[in-house]
C-alpha cells in the first residue's frame, strides 16, 4: 500500500535537493513495475544541474514548462540556474503536468518549497500543476492551434515507452506518427510547436529519434520547426539512469525556436556518466554536416568521440548509396507465425517440395550456418503454389540481420548467400532479415563478398552507431547509408576472395589498407 510520506527540507537545502530527497523517498514505496508502467525515471541532480546550465534566456518575466514533471527536480535546477545567473530576475511563473496519483502530492511538496525558496530572493513565483495528460491537452498544437500562450523555456524529462498506433495518444498526435510510436517523441514534438520565438528547449530522452522510420514523421516536424544548438551524449547506457536501472541509451538536446540555418555551429559533448560530467568532451559540427535537411529521411548523424568523428569525415566524403549501384534492399517475406503450416523442422521426401528457408540466426558475419537446427526455427519451406508469394528467386544475396541483441559487439551482421550452395529455384527468407540484390540482374560474387565485408567491417559498424541509437537494422537506414565507388567494393571483395580468407581480422584488414585508415580501438 502506498503510503504519504512527510519530508520536510532542512536548512540551507536547495529546491533541487529537496526535490531529490522526495525522489527517493517515492521510489522505496512503488515497485519498478509501476516506474515503468509510467515511464518514470528521475533526473539525478547532476544531470538536471547540466541541462539548467544550457539555458541562455536572460529574460525578466520567464515562462516555463514542464510537461512530466515528476518530483519537479528539473524545473527546480532550472530556477536555481536562472536566478543565481540573471539576479535580474522579476518574476517566473511555470505551468507543469503529472498525472500519476502517487506522485501529484510529492510534486507538490517541491513546488511550495520551490516557492518559498523564491520568495526568499524576491522573485515572484506562480505555479499550476495540471493533473492532466499533456499530449491529449496540447497536441492541437501540432496542427498549430495553440490553447494557450507560449512559453520561453521548456525543459523535461518524458517518460519513455511505446504506444500501438490506435492508442488516443497516437490518435492525437497523428501528425508525427510513421509505424510504432514512443511517447517521448510527442512530448518533443508537441513541445516544440509551444515554444515562444527564441524560446529554449531543453530534453533528456532516448537517442533513437535520430534514425529509423518509426521516427520519421516526427523528425519532420522537428528539424523544421526548431534549431538544434547542443547535444550531449553518454557513452554509457546504465549510468544515466542507474538509480532505476535503466538501460538506455540518451542524449541531452538543446534547441531553439528560430529560422532554421544549416551552417551554424552545433556544439556535441559527450561523457561516460555522471562522474566525468566535470570533464567532457566538446566538439562543434556545422549543423549541415550533422544532418541533411534536403533528405527525405532527415537522419542525425552524432559522432561521440574522436574515432567516430574520423569516421564520419571519411564516409562523409564518399557520395554512393546502394541505389546507385542499382542494388535494393528488402526484408524477408516468410513471417514465421503466418507461414507455420509451410514450415518444415527437416527435409522428408515429401509430395510437396521444400527448400531452404534462412533465419536471423543463420547469419553469421562473412558466413551462413544452415541448415542449423533449433527448435520451433524449421530450416525448410514448402515451395507450391500457396507459398509462392513468400519466396523469393534463387540469387546471389546478401544476408542481414534486421536486429542485434545488446549483448552483440556489432550491430551489422551480414552473410554473402551464393546460389549454387543449392538446386532451388527458389528460397525463403525470414521476416527479422534484410536482403541486398540486383533487382534487374545479378551481383558479381566480389560485389558481394566486397558489400558484404563493408558492412562486417568495424569502419561500418562505427558509423552506424553513429546515427542509430538500438538494436534495430532498418532498410530505410541502410538506403541512406554512403558507400565508397563500386570500383573500391569490387577490390576489397577480390581480394579477400582470392585470400580465401574470411575472417573478420583479414577483412578489417583488407578494408582499412584500401581506405589508408587506421581506427583505435581499446
Amino acid at each position: 500500500m502506498f503510503e504519504v510520506f512527510e519530508i520536510k527540507p532542512s536548512d540551507f537545502e536547495l529546491p533541487s535537493q529537496y526535490a531529490d530527497s522526495l525522489g527517493v523517498q517515492y521510489s522505496k514505496q512503488v515497485t519498478l513495475k509501476h516506474k515503468k508502467d509510467n515511464g518514470q525515471f528521475f533526473t539525478p541532480i547532476p544531470i538536471a544541474s547540466l541541462m539548467a546550465s544550457l539555458c541562455s534566456v536572460e529574460k525578466k518575466r520567464i515562462r516555463i514548462l514542464d510537461p512530466g514533471c515528476g518530483t519537479a527536480i528539473l524545473t527546480c535546477s532550472l530556477i536555481e540556474f536562472l536566478v543565481n545567473k540573471n539576479p535580474k530576475i522579476d518574476s517566473i511563473e511555470l505551468v507543469a503536468y503529472e498525472t500519476d496519483p502517487k506522485l501529484i502530492s510529492t510534486s507538490e511538496k517541491s513546488l511550495a518549497f520551490l516557492k518559498q525558496w523564491l520568495e526568499k530572493k524576491s522573485v515572484e513565483f506562480q505555479y499550476i500543476l495540471r493533473i492532466s495528460d499533456f499530449v491529449l491537452e496540447n497536441a492541437s498544437a501540432l496542427r498549430n492551434i495553440y490553447r494557450q500562450q507560449k512559453f520561453d523555456i521548456i525543459v523535461s524529462n518524458p517518460p519513455y515507452f511505446k504506444l500501438s498506433k490506435d492508442d488516443e495518444k497516437s490518435v492525437a498526435a497523428r501528425e508525427i506518427v510513421s509505424g510504432q510510436p514512443n511517447i517521448y517523441a510527442f512530448f518533443l514534438g508537441i513541445s516544440s510547436k509551444l515554444l515562444e520565438d527564441s524560446g529554449e528547449l531543453i530534453f533528456i530522452t532516448p537517442r533513437s529519434f535520430a534514425s529509423g522510420n518509426y521516427f520519421n514523421a516526427f523528425r519532420q516536424l522537428f528539424f523544421r520547426t526548431v534549431q538544434i544548438q547542443r547535444i550531449h551524449l553518454f557513452s554509457s547506457r546504465r549510468e544515466t539512469f542507474n538509480r532505476d536501472s535503466v538501460l538506455q541509451e540518451t542524449v541531452i538536446i538543446k534547441a531553439v525556436k528560430e529560422k532554421i540555418n544549416p551552417n551554424k555551429k552545433v556544439t556535441i559533448t559527450y561523457s561516460y556518466g555522471l562522474n566525468d560530467l566535470e570533464s567532457i568532451q566538446i566538439k562543434n559540427f556545422n549543423y549541415s554536416s550533422l544532418i541533411d535537411l534536403e533528405s527525405k529521411e532527415k537522419i542525425l548523424h552524432l559522432p561521440t568521440n574522436n574515432n567516430e568523428i574520423k569516421v564520419f569525415n571519411l564516409i562523409s566524403s564518399w557520395s554512393n548509396t546502394l541505389r546507385d549501384f542499382n542494388i535494393q534492399i528488402s526484408t524477408g517475406p516468410v513471417v514465421a507465425f503466418r507461414a507455420n503450416a509451410f514450415i518444415k523442422g527437416v527435409y522428408e521426401n515429401e509430395t510437396k517440395k521444400l527448400v531452404p528457408l534462412f533465419w536471423l540466426h543463420n547469419v553469421n558475419k562473412m558466413f551462413l550456418e544452415w541448415p542449423k537446427f533449433i527448435k520451433e526455427k524449421g530450416q525448410f519451406i514448402r515451395c507450391e503454389q500457396s507459398s509462392r508469394n513468400l519466396l523469393v528467386p534463387n540469387k546471389d544475396y546478401i544476408f542481414l540481420r534486421r536486429f542485434s541483441t545488446k549483448d552483440d559487439k556489432s550491430r551489422l551482421i551480414a552473410a554473402p548467400y551464393f546460389s549454387n550452395s543449392t538446386n532451388s529455384e527458389n528460397i525463403g527468407i525470414e521476416n527479422k532479415v534484410n536482403y541486398l540484390y540486383r533487382k534487374n540482374g545479378y551481383m558479381e560474387r566480389k560485389e558481394v563478398v566486397g558489400l558484404c565485408a563493408l558492412l562486417n567491417s568495424e569502419l561500418f559498424d562505427t558509423y552506424f552507431r553513429i546515427f542509430n541509437g538500438n538494436v534495430n537494422v532498418s532498410a530505410t537506414e541502410l538506403r541512406e547509408m554512403r558507400f565508397p565507388s563500386l570500383v573500391e567494393v569490387k577490390e576489397i571483395g577480390s581480394r579477400i576472395i582470392l585470400s580465401n580468407d574470411y575472417s573478420m581480422t583479414n577483412v578489417n584488414q583488407i578494408v582499412n589498407e584500401i581506405f589508408e585508415f587506421e581506427l583505435i580501438f581499446s
